[in-house]
C-alpha cells in the first residue's frame, strides 16, 4: 500500500470527524473512495467538496452501520457495483460516557451494534474478495479505552476492547492470504464525538490540554498505510501508560486515581 493513489477504498462513518477529514486527505492522494454513513446530506457534501478539489467522484452510500439487515442487503449490491475494495477503514462508532448503573442499556447495545457488529458485518462482507485477490487491508478503528479502560466508560471499552481482541485475531487468520489488519488507537481527539459521549463537557474540558489534533492522527493513519504498520496508538505517552498498565494493573489503578477520573 505504499502508493494510496488509484486504490479503492471504503470509509465507513465519513461524514464527520476524523471520517470525513480522512476522505478529503484520501482523495487528494487520487485514492477512488466509497463513503458510507447515516446522513445522506453530509456524504452528498462531502462528495460535492472531494469533486471540486480536482479528486474522483466519491460512491455515496447512505446506511447505519448498526442496522444489519440493511447493511446485509445493501453491501452486496454495493460489492458487484463498485470496483473490489483494496482498503476497507472501519471508522463509524460512537461513545457514551456513564457510570454503568445508571447506564442505558439500549445506549449499550446500539454502541455494540456499530462499534463491534457492524464493524464486524463490514469485514465478512468484505474479506472474501481480498482473500480471492490475495490482498487488501482491513483499518478498525479502536480506542486507547480498549487498552485501559477507566470510570465512567465500561461498555465503551468493553466495545473497544472487543475490537482489538476481534482485529488481533484477524490479522493471524489473514496473514497468509496477503491481507493485513491495522487497529487505530486513539486517545482523546478534538472532534465531534464529545456532543453525543460526554453531553455535560465535564470529559472534554478536563482533558482539552491533552486532546489530538484530527491532523495529527490524519497524518498517523496515512503514514502508517503506506508502510504496512500493524497499530497507530495515539499519544505516544498514553500508550506507554496502557503498557504500564498490563505490567502492573493494580499499582497504577491505586496510584492513577485523579488521571482515571476526568469524566
Amino acid at each position: 500500500m505504499k502508493n494510496i493513489k488509484e486504490k479503492v477504498i471504503l470509509i465507513t462513518g465519513a461524514s464527520s470527524g476524523i471520517g470525513r477529514q480522512l476522505a478529503l486527505d484520501l482523495a487528494e492522494k487520487g485514492a477512488r473512495l466509497i463513503l458510507v454513513s447515516r446522513t445522506e446530506d453530509n456524504l452528498l457534501l462531502l462528495k460535492e467538496q472531494i469533486v471540486s478539489s480536482g479528486g474522483y467522484p466519491p460512491a455515496v452510500w447512505p446506511m447505519d452501520v448498526g442496522d444489519g439487515t440493511r447493511i446485509d442487503h445493501l453491501l452486496p449490491r454495493l460489492l458487484e457495483e463498485m470496483p473490489a475494495i483494496d482498503i476497507l477503514i472501519n471508522n463509524a462508532g460512537f461513545g457514551k460516557f456513564d457510570h454503568f448503573v445508571d447506564a442505558d442499556m439500549k445506549e449499550i447495545e446500539a454502541m455494540f451494534d456499530v462499534n463491534v457488529i457492524g464493524l464486524m458485518r463490514f469485514c465478512s462482507h468484505v474479506l472474501p474478495s481480498m482473500v480471492k485477490a490475495r490482498s487488501g487491508l482491513i483499518i478498525n478503528v479502536a480506542s486507547q479505552a480498549g487498552k485501559i479502560a477507566t470510570p465512567k466508560s465500561a461498555a465503551y471499552s468493553a466495545t473497544k476492547h472487543a475490537v482489538l481482541g476481534f482485529s488481533n485475531s484477524l490479522r493471524l487468520e489473514m496473514k497468509p492470504h496477503g491481507i493485513n489488519v491495522m487497529t487505530v488507537n486513539p486517545g482523546p481527539i478534538k472532534t465531534n464525538f464529545f456532543e453525543v459521549a460526554d453531553s455535560s463537557g465535564t470529559y472534554a474540558k478536563n482533558v482539552e490540554k491533552m486532546m489530538l489534533s484530527p491532523e495529527k492522527v490524519l497524518r498517523e493513519i496515512i503514514s502508517a498505510i503506506e508502510k504496512g504498520k500493524r497499530e497507530v496508538n495515539l499519544p505516544a505517552w498514553m500508550n506507554a501508560g496502557a503498557k504500564v498498565y498490563h505490567a502492573a494493573p493494580g499499582l497504577i489503578e491505586k496510584v492513577g486515581g485523579r488521571f482515571f477520573n476526568q469524566k
